[in-house]
């Protein structure tokens, strides 16, 4: 393999009711994801016993828990949880949040998200 390039409206589209989700690399050591969800997302704080979550805020708002602390951040805002760390996120803004979300290693995320369209 010699490297990974993806254009401004390149990836793989997966289909996530009125909007999409682009799948921009996939490897054993990352999968990345540019997610798009619309003002009512909520994901419930939760773990992962096998990879770091990761996200970077591309557009709109977003409120992340990491262990203990609530932290609000618009674009350009990162945030990291270690493998093990209770996190989870809203749109706190009333438009779009895209984030752009790694998963180091790679455990499947962008297959399970093929599966639920």
């Amino acid at each position: 393999m010699s490297g990974i390039h993806v254009p401004p409206d390149g990836g793989e589209r997966v289909p996530r009711g009125p909007r999409y989700h682009r799948v921009l690399a996939e490897l054993p050591e990352l999968e990345v994801i540019d997610l798009h969800f619309g003002p009512d997302i909520v994901v419930e704080p939760h773990t992962h016993a096998d990879h770091v979550d990761s996200f970077y805020v591309l557009e709109g708002e977003a409120e992340f828990t990491v262990g203990d602390d609530v932290v609000r951040g618009g674009p350009g805002t990162y945030v990291a949880a270690p493998i093990g760390t209770v996190h989870g996120f809203r749109n706190a803004g009333a438009g779009e949040l895209r984030l752009l979300n790694v998963h180091a290693p790679n455990t499947g995320f962008a297959q399970r998200l093929r599966a639920d369209k």
